[in-house]
């Protein structure tokens, strides 16, 4: 493979940037390039170790900028390849102009995640592993950095790997039984016992695929759309969580005619809030189109927020907003209760709709907390064990322990119906199939390309 280069600091001024090669010629090239204080051969010189020289000109020798070099020896280097980093000061000119002395000198501009896949493709990493990288690049809060170092650190691979291991003991079972059905010392494998051996197995995948809606909420966030009649309180609310004047908040009904939408984090969890248009029939067409674009968000949204005002009996809106969170996951807030209280949680409409009631004012933040901790409990976020390694954010992993689970499910369905024992374990052999596609065993150049393709430059 050629000698690659390229910035890996993000764009922008800041005190150092550090340009990345990796490839055979690595060193080669940087020999054309950078001048040392102190001289010494590249071979003598120690992988994991910095030397302090220039950056110059390959031809004309003109001194680019002052640098400290890491040099990274084959095999024990990110790539597995030579490699080294040259850190120089910050700024894109400096930057771009030892990122072109070291293509000038040799090396070619990496590809995003070029350097990643190289370790993938070098055997130091595996898939699912280059993935955790992308995801602890992109985590946006603690726990959903804690999941992707997991994921890193290998142990999603090692709870597949597991799985895997168990298949392919039974497959080396039937395998036997098939070629050498006069033996002896074959075990006999029943159709009970290959039956109990899948459904402990499918077990396993199953708890794997559930922990996706936990894994999808650490690294999506809950949509969380908050719905209720105009001057219900539904601005002041997203104020009030955010801490600050966000939405205007007024007496005025109809103040609110399109979406606010905010991410705040809710004991390191990710909330999407969207404020919406007060829902009520109106024949102003700007607010009209706020009310329907509601409708539609609540319908899509992961939690529904629905917000009344206390003080005021119901009405029509309340009950229209009622039927509409009736199947939803949903938590009802009754507001303004620091104004006055006439107990809306006792009524026939409250009591027949079997959602959390919790009673709040948003102006002195009375009852936030209980709301607060009413969407870890419907979301059991409580309970996600992150140490253990079993929750999965990626889409990908999710489709491919699913369709695992599938042809499990088939190979089941084969044993029940009394089929040949061959065909139970082309059912077994694809789901091993699709679980090597987590961990990159089994997966198309395709498929290898678009995971890459999200990386940065010079990861």
């Amino acid at each position: 493979m050629s000698t690659i280069a390229a910035i890996s600091t993000a764009p922008g001024n800041g005190g150092i940037g550090i340009i990345r090669m990796s490839g055979k010629e690595c060193f080669s090239i940087l020999e054309k390039i950078f001048i040392p204080k102190q001289k010494q051969n590249i071979e003598e010189i120690s992988g994991y170790t910095m030397k302090y020289g220039w950056i110059v000109h390959p031809k004309t020798k003109e001194v680019i900028d002052e640098v400290l070099v890491s040099f990274f020896k084959s095999p024990k280097s990110y790539t597995t390849e030579d490699m080294c980093e040259i850190n120089s000061h910050g700024g894109m000119v400096v930057e771009e102009q030892i990122l072109e002395q070291c293509l000038l000198a040799g090396a070619e501009l990496a590809e995003p995640g070029e350097f990643t896949k190289r370790a993938f493709l070098n055997g130091r990493i595996d898939l699912s592993q280059a993935e955790g990288i992308i995801d602890l690049i992109n985590a946006k809060t603690k726990q959903e950095a804690k999941a992707s170092l997991n994921q890193l650190q290998g142990m999603l691979s090692q709870r597949i790997q597991g799985i895997r291991k168990q298949l392919l003991s039974m497959m080396a079972d039937i395998e036997a039984s098939i070629d050498y059905p006069e033996y002896d010392e074959v075990p006999e494998i029943t159709n009970q016992k290959m039956t109990e051996e899948l459904e402990k197995i499918e077990e396993e995948l199953i708890k794997l695929e559930k922990s996706f809606d936990s894994g999808k909420i650490l690294k999506e966030g809950i949509k969380t759309v908050i719905i209720g009649k105009p001057n219900a309180g539904k601005s002041s609310l997203l104020n009030a969580i955010l801490k600050e004047e966000r939405a205007i908040v007024s007496r005025i009904e109809g103040t609110t005619r399109d979406t606010i939408e905010e991410m705040v984090h809710l004991k390191g969890i990710p909330l999407k809030l969207i404020d919406t248009a007060g829902i009520r029939n109106t024949k102003d067409e700007i607010e009209k189109i706020g009310v329907e674009k509601a409708i539609q968000l609540s319908e899509n949204a992961d939690l529904v927020i629905a917000i009344f005002d206390n003080t005021k009996p119901l009405e029509e809106e309340d009950k229209r907003i009622l039927e509409m969170i009736e199947n939803k996951k949903a938590i009802i807030l009754l507001n303004k209760i620091d104004e006055k209280d006439i107990h809306l949680e006792n009524t026939d409409e409250m009591q027949q709709i079997h959602k959390p009631i919790i009673k709040i004012s948003a102006k002195t933040q009375e009852g936030l907390e209980q709301l607060y901790e009413q969407i870890l409990s419907l979301f059991q976020l409580n309970e996600i064990e992150l140490d253990s390694g079993d929750v999965i954010t990626n889409i990908r992993h999710k489709n491919q322990i699913r369709k695992a689970i599938d042809d499990l499910e088939n190979a089941k369905q084969a044993i029940k119906e009394n089929m040949p024992v061959d065909i139970i374990a082309v059912a077994i052999k694809q789901s091993l199939e699709d679980l090597s596609s987590i961990t990159g065993e089994n997966v198309s150049e395709d498929i290898i390309q678009e995971i890459f393709s999200k990386f940065c430059l010079g990861k």
